[in-house]
């Protein structure tokens, strides 16, 4: 059996993560979403999204990449939440029975109020 190779990023809240204000964190979060949509337009990543409902309150944030480990933590490590201190990153390998997933390119929020639009 053939298997496809996706390098995928998951997003914890650092248990030292700084402490800030309402609006230093959503003016942070607007711009780690903008870079988020950047690597996402620039095809880097193929999906991404905030995970919700988990029984892991840290968990954050999880993407699948077009790229190899080392390019995908580079990339992610430029995050301005990353740099912050905030988010802390972990890159792995996911595999799965090659043509398992399609990915269509989709307009990606790169705001708190993009991502708010209905």
């Amino acid at each position: 059996m053939r298997f496809d190779r996706y390098t995928v990023t998951l997003l914890t809240l650092r248990p030292d993560a700084p402490v800030m204000t309402d609006d230093e964190a959503a003016a942070l979060q607007d711009r780690h979403l903008a870079h988020g949509a950047d690597l996402q337009e620039r095809g880097l990543i193929l999906a991404r999204g905030p995970l919700t409902d988990q029984d892991d309150e840290r968990y954050r944030g999880f993407s699948i990449w077009s790229v190899d480990a080392a390019t995908a933590r580079a990339q992610v490590e430029a995050d301005p939440a990353v740099l912050a201190g905030r988010l802390a990153v972990d890159v792995m390998t996911w595999m799965m029975p090659a043509g398992n997933l399609q990915f269509v390119k989709v307009r990606p929020p790169r705001s708190i109020a993009e991502a708010a639009e209905d």
